[in-house]
């Protein structure tokens, strides 16, 4: 069982509880603290229709229609019985009106619950009280009684209400301007854009994401930041004067946001990452969860959204905010609909990054070529960071000119947006290569590796790729990742990241790519077990002009170094566009 404070509290006694969460801020049921429970229900699923009609009957679901054993019809009965079996014990144990969620799973006999929380321990004794009564429902059982299940919930009302309190929630109260930046790519990227743009403003930036934590521009505390911990790590520095969390999708289902609310939310997009974990299994439910993000934007605060995502522009509607919307059409009748309702829009037109509002003329801020994060504008998906990161800074207040300022200053290299797109040339015998090295953890991000390889790779080079993954994915998303990495570089090989295997072995990964990368013809792919092994390999065998790309994840550092033993250097801007520009003449 987990320590007393933390998020999680498997009750092995409970049969019927399967996980008890604290929730410490506002997360994917409710905008404030709350309580997951995710409970077994088989037996309720599976019990004869006389033993779901007696828990209604004591819970007062009047004229209850249970549906047979485990029918469509049961499972739906299921659903409004646990709400209002745990609404029953609240009541009884002296809570007068309780919130209530209940969702299905992709398990029919398994449901989750939630409900928000004031006092730790009550709220956990709550959670283990609506257990003990399902524990009641014995499968097979079909002589359960009223009295049996009325003195079951009486029971559990008297443990809540005789419980000790516990400590109140720690969400916290911002007391400077927060931006939250949200979005299965390029959160990273947007919110360094955002901090980096803070700090030529002169102010004192405090940013948190899954490297650590940084307090102007110097990593304090490293670790995985991206939880409600990171939010509050950057508060506790009193010097800060405005936060930028990086908010990903773990922290917001295992821990809830840290903070009661933003000044500033940024979406970035929605696609296929960490599906199938934690109950999230559709991009429909991935949404669901980064939208928690935009909820709770203050009211006169500004929801910054994808307009070329469905599904993040849907996201307009549950906020209390204004919205601004980014999109590299300009015409999208996406910018219309939200200029209409007042919002605003920051898009591209004629080569220029431009800020619309209604009823105005586009004030044009500057040239995407003078944006060195677009790669001379190549990288589309690096246009949508500037634009996202423009909207935001703009948003929570950064005089015009310092923002321009910044998206000229902010360049992709390991010093400003490290391990995301950085850029070298690297000697080898009788030229030079480019390598490419950057996260590109999903398809989205390797497809948009793949965007910027073939945007400097001369006529007639080749692309040489060593590829990775972490093992939490699915065998889906591995196997599509080997499929893309094949089709799309000329030469492929496997780089391991032993600290990110979570559970799966180097064979099994391995087996996995290549089954991917067979789909497209090719086979015998070679395996190393380092990105610096990989990487090493590749640069051996590539010829002068071509571009090798590394999926860079577990030895940011260790590549650093061996690119800099090997007299690579760091691309600048102007050399970027010198690339890009010989790659479009060719």
């Amino acid at each position: 069982m987990s320590a007393p404070g933390a998020g999680q509290d498997v009750a092995p006694t409970t049969h019927a509880l399967v996980e008890l969460r604290v929730l410490e801020g506002p997360n994917l049921y409710f905008p404030r603290a709350a309580v997951k429970l995710t409970l077994d229900i088989g037996a309720l699923a599976t019990a004869p229709v006389d033993v779901a009609l007696v828990l209604a009957e004591r819970i007062g679901l009047e004229g209850a229609r249970p549906g047979e054993p485990e029918s469509g019809f049961r499972q739906r009965f299921a659903l409004r019985a646990v709400a209002r079996l745990v609404r029953a014990v609240a009541q009884e144990s002296g809570t007068s009106s309780l919130a209530v969620r209940v969702r299905p799973t992709n398990d029919a006999h398994q449901v989750v619950v939630a409900y928000p929380w004031a006092h730790r321990e009550r709220a956990r004794a709550m959670g283990r009280a609506v257990a003990s009564v399902l524990d009641t429902l014995v499968p097979g059982d079909d002589g359960v009684s009223t009295d049996r299940l009325s003195a079951a919930v009486s029971v559990a009302a008297e443990t809540v209400a005789t419980s000790e309190p516990g400590d109140a929630p720690t969400t916290l109260e911002p007391r400077v301007p927060v931006v939250a930046v949200t979005g299965t790519n390029g959160k990273t990227t947007t919110s360094r854009m955002v901090a980096h743009i803070g700090r030529e403003w002169g102010k004192v930036v405090g940013w948190s994401n899954t490297d650590g934590v940084y307090v102007d521009g110097v990593l304090v505390e490293p670790g995985d930041y991206s939880g409600p911990s990171g939010a509050g790590r950057v508060l506790a520095h009193e010097e800060v004067e405005l936060a930028v969390t990086e908010t990903a999708r773990g922290g917001i289902l295992l821990k809830g946001i840290g903070l009661t609310r933003n000044d500033v939310s940024v979406v970035t997009n929605v696609s296929a990452d960490h599906l199938g974990l934690h109950g999230i299994d559709t991009l429909d439910q991935l949404a669901e969860v980064k939208a928690v993000v935009p909820r709770i934007t203050a009211p006169e605060g500004w929801a910054v959204l994808n307009a070329d995502d469905p599904r993040v522009l849907s996201m307009r509607w549950v906020v209390k905010s204004q919205v601004w919307v980014f999109s590299r059409d300009p015409d999208s009748p996406a910018v219309r609909e939200v200029l209409a309702d007042g919002g605003r829009a920051t898009t591209v037109i004629d080569g220029w990054l431009c800020v619309l509002e209604p009823d105005a003329d586009p004030d044009p801020l500057l040239e995407l070529v003078d944006v060195p994060m677009t790669l001379a504008g190549l990288s589309h998906y690096n246009v949508e960071n500037a634009l996202a990161a423009a909207s935001a800074a703009l948003a929570v207040g950064i005089p015009r000119e310092v923002v321009v300022a910044g998206l000229r200053s902010f360049l992709p290299d390991a010093e400003h947006n490290p391990g995301r797109m950085n850029c070298f040339t690297v000697p080898v015998s009788d030229g030079e290569v480019t390598v490419v090295m950057d996260l590109a953890h999903n398809e989205a991000g390797l497809e948009a590796m793949f965007e910027i390889l073939h945007g400097v790779r001369p006529e007639g080079a080749r692309v040489l790729l060593g590829m990775g993954v972490v093992g939490d994915r699915s065998e889906e998303l591995i196997e599509k990742i080997g499929e893309i990495a094949a089709r799309d570089a000329d030469v492929v090989a496997i780089g391991h990241k032993e600290k990110y295997f979570r559970g799966r072995t180097p064979e099994e990964l391995e087996g996995l790519m290549r089954a991917g990368a067979e789909r497209v013809g090719v086979t015998a792919v070679p395996a190393y077990p380092t990105e610096v092994g990989v990487l090493s390999a590749l640069v051996g065998q590539a010829l002068p002009g071509e571009v090798v790309g590394l999926m860079c994840h577990a030895d940011r550092e260790g590549v650093y170094e061996w690119i800099a033993e090997a007299g690579g250097v760091p691309d600048t801007a102007e050399t970027l566009a010198a690339k890009v520009r010989a790659a479009r003449a060719g």
